[in-house]
């Protein structure tokens, strides 16, 4: 991150400290500046720019900013500003639906509107600076793992490997049905931008067209639809169509089809809402999805977006999609999708990732890179070939990160642009190479058609020399125990739905 990035996000963070004081969580600051910031750079767009404010007149920061809004009255006045705001169309309805004042204390909202947000001239800003300031607010949020923030936000040096392997071009259409706070959006973006000479209609796509986005949490809408903002990307009046959508993107069949899907969909296995009846007690329900172009039905949530962005994405088009590690091996559903998904489309990577990369903990997880195909009697899969970054390798989120230099050796056998010539590092002769091949027949005998394919020795397992540091071993168990843990009330949820029925 740049000086002037990290000294906003420093400044900006600062005061969060302060509100925690009062109560507010980490998202709940990074809310209220989400809909400062966008009122303030209206206004100073308006300014600058000589075009009409988006914002109705008597709710435009001037009017929230003025000295005589002091004390109560500016508390109301703020309140007021968010619910009209929110039933507005186009961007202003999707950032400020929902939005609500958090910060108790009138003093405190003035200090924030007027020596933090006000003191600074946005608009005047790079693009950069202001992004990478508001990615780095997003990333100190998704680290108070308590909220739970951290399954909104994918590392970003995964994200930049994967765009780096899938190559988004000029006039493509790049799709994240679960964008959290926008990330493999943004890391397209900034691929295709450096990476091509662009003329005008092509700028013009890219930011206006070119990248669609769907999150379910009102909240995290609004944060990616800022940061997404603040980059330049997407309008700030109704003339265009705001790149993302709060929706349950397993809703329905699509209704457009993508030519590149890059996402990381919320972990957790099952779908459910929360019901409460009569008396008043709440229970929750296992959502499934009845769709005709789904290959079986289940409330398995993982699955369910697996056929989702097989549906998504256009024929030929390329898709990447992070997916637990049960989506590699669970029967039933599961090996009905991954027969299928063998078949219909050509799977071509898995990437097993190193365990504790994401904030959010408990997750071992998987890449799965495949194209898709036209209808065909034969299997499009003929081969897979696997990377394995997760057998001896220890990774933390604070003192050793993965970076995107972790990444390079994959990328480097994910060979882009040529994938065709791909050359193993394994082989009986050299047994410690993390990339192989294993022909679609091999997988399709293997019991429940498994993808859970590893072949490296463990070396923790025979010298313990090796074993990481102990913390590192501790937080591995209690990992592992959270899962199990997960697994086990999954199955009591369905015990218990059965008894009632």
């Amino acid at each position: 991150m740049a000086n002037g990035s990290a000294q906003i996000v420093q400044k900006l963070w600062s005061y969060c400290n302060v509100l925690r004081d009062d109560g507010l969580s980490y998202q709940d600051y990074l809310e209220q500046l989400t809909t400062l910031l966008f009122l303030k750079m209206a206004d100073e767009r308006a300014s600058l720019e000589g075009r009409e404010n988006p914002i109705p007149e008597g709710y435009r920061w001037a009017d929230l900013a003025a000295p005589q809004m002091e004390g109560v009255k500016l508390e109301a006045h703020y309140r007021e500003t968010l619910e009209v705001l929110g039933k507005q169309g186009g961007m202003l309805g999707l950032v400020f639906r929902k939005a609500q004042n958090k910060i108790q204390d009138p003093a405190k909202l003035r200090q924030l509107v007027v020596e933090l947000i006000g003191k600074e001239t946005w608009s005047t800003m790079s693009a950069d600076v202001k992004g990478d300031a508001y990615e780095g607010l997003l990333e100190k949020n998704a680290q108070d793992t308590k909220s739970g923030a951290g399954q909104y936000f994918t590392p970003r040096a995964l994200i930049a490997a994967i765009v780096d392997c899938l190559q988004p071009r000029p006039g493509e259409v790049i799709v994240d049905p679960a964008c959290g706070t926008g990330g493999f959006l943004l890391a397209a973006h900034d691929y295709v931008a450096h990476h091509y000479e662009l003329d005008r209609d092509q700028k013009r796509h890219l930011r206006y067209d070119a990248l669609r986005g769907v999150e379910l949490v009102d909240g995290v809408s609004r944060l990616c639809a800022m940061n997404l903002y603040l980059h330049g990307i997407g309008p700030d009046d109704d003339a265009h169509e705001p790149p993302i959508r709060t929706d349950d993107a397993l809703r329905a069949e699509p209704h457009a089809h993508a030519d590149v899907v890059m996402t990381n969909p919320p972990f957790g296995k099952k779908s459910s809402i929360t019901i409460v009846n009569e008396e008043g007690q709440a229970d929750r329900q296992a959502v499934t999805y009845n769709r005709p172009d789904f290959w079986t039905t289940t409330s398995n949530k993982q699955l369910n977006f697996v056929q989702h962005v097989k549906s998504l994405v256009k024929v030929h088009g390329r898709v990447a999609i992070v997916a637990p590690d049960n989506v590699l091996f669970e029967g039933g559903a599961g090996e009905t999708v991954r027969r299928r998904l063998l078949h219909e489309c050509e799977v071509h990577i898995l990437l097993r990732l190193p365990t504790r990369i994401f904030y959010a903990q408990g997750v071992k997880a998987n890449v799965i890179f495949f194209d898709r195909r036209l209808g065909s009697e034969t299997a499009w899969t003929k081969t897979v070939w696997v990377y394995d970054l997760r057998t001896n390798q220890y990774f933390t989120l604070k003192e050793r990160p993965m970076t995107r230099r972790d990444l390079d050796d994959f990328v480097a056998c994910y060979r882009p642009g040529d994938r065709h010539n791909r050359a193993a590092t394994w082989s009986e002769r050299t047994p410690d190479g993390r990339w192989r091949p294993y022909a679609c027949e091999e997988i399709l005998a293997r019991d429940k058609v498994s993808l859970d394919l590893f072949w490296l020795r463990d070396e923790s397992l025979e010298d313990s020399a090796s074993l990481p540091d102990p913390h590192i071993i501790a937080a591995e168990i209690a990992d592992d125990l959270r899962a199990a843990l997960e697994q086990i009330e999954d199955v009591l949820e369905d015990l218990r739905r059965r008894v009632k029925t």
